[in-house]
């Protein structure tokens, strides 16, 4: 058991490199074994920071006079990532063409299928960060032997399209397996970096598809419950933003949204409502004694905003509110508003809405009878 204040629970966190890295190490090592006949157990790679990452290279052969394939095992550190462990391979072959590189997607690597990402539709999910540095690696390695030849490399991945199933993939048109991704070729533990990238890609899907309106939710619970209140509104219109609530507004923004509907639960509610511009638990207080001074505003009620104070949990206050002062939660979703049209820092419509625990709405501030 981990103890708060004990070495392991302030130990440094292990950094660890992208999905895009690894297919630069793969398609390096691939490249190596072929003009040098030997399989290399370790390459080095050059991030797109100008820093060098010595990557151990999983497992490689030569399977032919100007081909072969080669695997590296992704390692995200202590950074939580579905892609941790997966295998990211590269099959390389070399060709006449002087520096002619093809990189293409392979098994397990997805394909767009709609628009709004930064690759075009029909393309493999490569992004341009790990292009840029696969491309970059392969050059390297030719030159080492100042060899003039081109290269065709086809990244794969075995458990592509089981791994892209516990991702939103799907949701943004990415069919058939993961997504190379990247920016700078390192993982920084607990950035969430990947999630805010999904976050931006699905703003920008929603925008492509014209959906009109974006519905941000804060997880699966909550964007189940806004699809059966929005039936009418296509999936892509619906983009988990996990606790970016900053954040997420000014993607909304930049991607010409002129109206947002923040559909949540109580506690991110009023964390929102308090102006955090991240709303999990270890970066912003819940803030139950501002809770109870709206109480108190509201009802004039000491005793009912003592009670809110004293609660154990948001869930603990919402039960409470709901029984003795529904008004609150028509107070909460006004400050959700105001503190949305902060962050977006542009003019933009904001409606909330606040779930109960089973799926009901609370409060939604396009209804002008709501609580």
């Amino acid at each position: 058991m981990k103890v708060k204040g004990s070495d392991s629970d302030n130990r440094k966190l292990r950094s660890g490199f992208t999905t895009g890295c690894a297919a630069a190490a793969a398609a390096k090592a691939a490249v190596l074994a072929i003009i040098d006949k030997h399989a290399p157990s370790v390459v080095d790679i050059s991030l797109l920071t100008g820093d060098i990452l010595k990557i151990a290279v999983s497992d490689c052969s030569i399977t032919g006079a100007a081909t072969a394939a080669a695997s590296v095992i992704k390692d995200a550190g202590d950074d939580p990532d579905v892609t941790n462990g997966a295998e990211i391979g590269a099959r390389v072959r070399l060709t006449e063409k002087t520096r002619n590189l093809i990189i293409t997607g392979g098994h397990g690597v997805g394909t767009v299928t709609r628009p709004g990402l930064e690759i075009l539709p029909g393309n493999a999910a490569i992004n341009p960060g790990p292009e840029k540095m696969i491309t970059q690696s392969v050059k390297q390695a030719l030159d080492s032997f100042s060899d003039p030849r081109g290269a065709e490399i086809e990244i794969f991945v075995p458990r592509g399209e089981e791994i892209a199933a516990r991702t939103l993939n799907a949701r943004l048109g990415i069919k058939g397996g993961i997504s190379i991704l990247g920016t700078t070729g390192v993982v920084k533990p607990m950035s969430h970096e990947a999630y805010v990238a999904t976050i931006a890609s699905g703003m920008s899907v929603a925008a492509a598809c014209k959906t009109g309106t974006v519905i941000c939710t804060t997880g699966r619970r909550s964007e189940r419950y806004s699809q059966k209140l929005f039936p009418d509104k296509p999936e892509q219109a619906f983009v988990q933003i996990g606790d970016y609530f900053e954040k997420s507004m000014k993607l909304a923004v930049k991607n010409g949204f002129s109206r947002v509907v923040l559909a949540v639960f109580f506690g991110k509610a009023v964390k929102m409502a308090q102006g955090a511009p991240h709303t999990h638990a270890a970066k912003s207080r819940m803030g139950l004694d501002q809770l109870s001074a709206w109480v108190r505003a509201c009802c004039d009620n000491k005793g009912l905003a003592e009670k809110v104070a004293a609660s154990n949990t948001a869930r603990q206050a919402f039960f409470i509110i709901r029984e003795n002062c529904p008004e609150v939660f028509k107070d909460v979703a006004e400050r959700m508003i105001w503190s949305a049209e902060k962050f977006a820092g542009s003019p933009i419509d904001v409606r909330a809405v606040i779930f109960d625990y089973e799926g009901g709405v609370t409060t939604d501030t396009s209804n002008p009878e709501a609580a």
